[in-house]
């Protein structure tokens, strides 16, 4: 696919530029400088054109290995990766002497360029776009990212390079899937041992797992780990990640999303509107993965935040898996390991055996359990039980634990079906539904747990007033 690169100086507007282009609100957007720091890539659409598209932290003269030079750096990696760079300035302000001096520096990759001046709504930005044409890159495009302005001239320009490169037949591609199963994509497999999985139907889509915890857990390290290469920003500063960065990867022929997101602090302390996006993006992260993989640091007491998130993902009922990182730092390992486990499965009581892997990161120990552990959740996430056998179970809970009695007279439960899976999900027909109380469910999700071999993921039991279809 043709691969579009957005770089400037900070705060000309690029991920405002590519949230347009790629018709989705993807990277977060702030008037403070420096917002975007690890580059993030989407499909973008502008008309009949189809490309790739890569938002890049802004350009800035740094010290060398401070967090901004790792920045930079990012950056360079995405002008040498792309097709195109559209350098964006903002036109407003005039060409400063920062837009000078990266305008060499990009004119050294020897790639196409394209000049942009953003922020023409109206007659704004005449003068700037004037002296724009002094950087040596040509006609410079004004447009208005923010409004949808001045983007039939962009299209047209990225027709004629693309046309003088001879790519003009690479400047397509397909829309970028939600990756979210619609209503009859997905079909009925049979594990040979009486239960049966539901599968997707279209095998390209792949499983998405997020990679989620509190600030400076290691998450971005993580992933660089599982990538093999230093794609992700990471350093001792804290906070360092703020969009979800979705990146595609491959494990043993399986395709995979990894998610890496920001830090995720107690809603009492986030303040700022920018801080408020980075959670808002996280959030959003877990509602669209298939599995959470929560970072906790096994160094320290396990945290009322990170008991949270992990009940924030239950809640959306996605699958998880616990990584206990930096586990090379740990002494007395088997004790940690067991005071982990008893308080996840003391405060965690909905998703009893919930994966708990120690695991380095930064060393890559226990990586490799930890992926085994997301991929055996995953199907459990997918099981689906035929409704003739869950009714014989049914019956036999019934039999060893009769529903209690309300007002001198039994309750009962006539039917049961699985109405859902991700997470799997089962109606219960009820003689008097809102009069069974809360622990007699949680029996019934326990023995669901134990005879299916679904501990570990959220179950859900809803509660239905009804005939019995058999009767």
């Amino acid at each position: 696919m043709y691969t579009i690169a957005i770089v400037g100086r900070p705060n000309v507007g690029k991920s405002t530029l590519f949230n347009r282009l790629t018709g989705r609100q993807h990277a977060i957007v702030d008037d403070q400088p420096g917002v975007t720091r690890d580059r993030r890539e989407g499909n973008g659409k502008l008309a009949a054109l189809e490309f790739g598209l890569v938002d890049t932290a802004g350009l800035e003269e740094a010290t060398s290995g401070s967090l901004e030079d790792r920045m930079r750096q990012q950056t360079e990696k995405a002008i040498a990766m792309a097709d195109l760079t559209l350098m964006v300035f903002d036109a407003r302000e005039g060409i400063t002497p920062i837009d000078v001096f990266f305008a060499n520096q990009i004119r050294r990759s020897n790639r196409d360029v394209l000049l942009v001046g953003n922020k023409c709504e109206g007659r704004a930005g005449q003068a700037g776009i004037g002296e724009a044409y002094g950087l040596g890159f040509g006609d410079p495009i004004p447009i208005s990212a923010a409004h949808g302005e001045g983007l039939g001239d962009l299209h047209d320009a990225l027709i004629e390079i693309a046309t003088r490169q001879g790519r003009l037949n690479d400047l397509t591609g397909e829309d970028e899937d939600d990756f979210i199963l619609d209503e009859g994509e997905e079909e009925l497999v049979d594990d040979g041992d009486g239960a049966e999985t539901w599968v997707d139907k279209r095998a390209e889509r792949p499983m998405r797992i997020a990679v989620i915890g509190r600030p400076n857990m290691g998450k971005s390290t993580l992933v660089n780990r599982l990538l093999g290469e230093e794609r992700l920003l990471t350093g001792p500063e804290v906070g360092i990640t703020r969009d979800a960065i979705e990146i595609p990867l491959e494990v043993d022929g399986r395709p995979l999303v990894l998610i890496d997101t920001a830090g995720m602090r107690r809603r009492a302390r986030v303040e700022q509107d920018l801080e408020k996006q980075m959670v808002g993006d996280a959030l959003r992260a877990i509602r669209f993965s298939h599995v959470c993989v929560l970072l906790i640091d096994a160094r320290q007491p396990l945290n009322k935040q990170d008991l949270a998130i992990a009940r924030l993902v239950t809640e959306e009922g996605r699958a998880m898996v616990i990584a206990a990182n930096m586990w090379d730092d740990v002494k007395g390992k088997q004790e940690v390991l067991s005071e982990l486990r008893y308080r996840l499965d003391q405060s965690l009581g909905q998703v009893r055996g919930i994966p708990l892997v120690p695991i380095s990161g930064l060393k890559g120990q226990g990586v490799n359990k930890m992926m085994q552990a997301a991929f055996d959740i995953y199907q459990r996430w997918n099981i689906r039980v035929s409704t003739s056998r869950l009714n014989r179970w049914l019956e036999f809970m019934l039999e060893a634990h009769p529903p209690p009695l309300v007002q001198g007279r039994r309750l009962r439960i006539r039917y049961a079906t699985q109405v859902k899976t991700r997470p799997p999900s089962f109606a219960l027909f009820a003689s008097r539904p809102s009069d069974l109380p809360d622990h007699y469910l949680r029996y019934l999700a326990g023995g669901l747990r134990d005879d299916f071999g679904i501990d570990g993921v959220p179950i859900r039991l809803m509660l239905r007033k009804g005939k019995n279809p058999y009767a």
